[in-house]
């Protein structure tokens, strides 16, 4: 398994490397990110019933649309992403869930997960994830909250959820809403020694070693040209952000 650390924090950007490596690559990979204040709504969401639009735009946070499914989650600096690409048969996603469960077992961190692959610490959830398959390749992606900004968190994340419609341009498809749990910060758990480029060290390292096949992997010029490409094109792009009109597919 390739392990990307990317640096990268251009929400539309890191979008875009997780379609690149599913579709366009054939390698294993684990990838950690994070973004800016970023909405990242499930591909079949409304932005009206998901997001607090006036409060988005006064405080500069980005809307973004990923391509898999599930519900609208808040990204900013205190949260990290990882992603696991792979090519088999016969997808177990969660298997991925329990590798990061083992993770934060080593941190001193009993953790437990649901049947929607959330986890959880104390009934509170620090993780959600999405899912989805292309051709023979898998992807399962979650958000894990360090020290995410909770109080932006629950008030951007705040749209008319009894406006529920169509998706523009997605002939006869609803839109899927979000399902609210209440949530917690990981590091309320964690040693106050552990900060977060800590925790993302630890994390990096955790699944580096896991096989001593694994190698750490480096975008090429290649890669970046074709992710730039994707991301101008489709990720950064209003109508696939707004579902106006329904984009070739890339």
């Amino acid at each position: 398994m390739f392990c990307i650390d990317n640096r990268c924090t251009d929400v539309y950007f890191n979008l875009a490397v997780e379609e690149y490596l599913l579709k366009q690559t054939q390698g294993d990979y684990f990838v950690i990110w994070q973004s800016e204040p970023s909405v990242v709504m499930g591909k079949n969401q409304s932005v009206r019933a998901e997001v607090n639009e006036d409060y988005r735009i006064e405080k500069g946070i980005r809307l973004a649309r990923r391509f898999s499914g599930g519900g609208a989650v808040y990204h900013d600096k205190g949260n990290i992403n990882l992603t696991f690409i792979e090519t088999t048969s016969q997808p177990l996603f969660e298997d991925y869930l329990q590798r990061i469960v083992g993770f934060l077992e080593t941190m001193g961190v009993t953790a437990y997960t649901d049947e929607r692959l959330g986890i959880y610490l104390d009934g509170k959830k620090i993780s959600g994830s999405a899912q989805c398959i292309h051709k023979n390749r898998v992807m399962y992606h979650c958000t894990l909250l360090f020290s995410a900004n909770l109080d932006v968190l629950h008030t951007v994340l705040k749209g008319k959820s009894d406006e529920l419609e169509s998706i523009p341009g997605l002939k006869n498809i609803r839109a899927v809403p979000s399902v609210p749990s209440e949530v917690v910060n990981l590091n309320c758990f964690l040693d106050v020694s552990v900060n977060i480029k800590r925790f993302i060290h630890l994390l990096f390292h955790y699944f580096l070693i896991e096989d001593e096949q694994n190698s750490i992997y480096h975008f090429s010029r290649k890669d970046l040209a074709a992710i730039e490409l994707l991301k101008v094109e489709k990720y950064a792009n209003e109508d696939w952000i707004h579902h106006r009109v329904i984009l070739k597919k890339i």
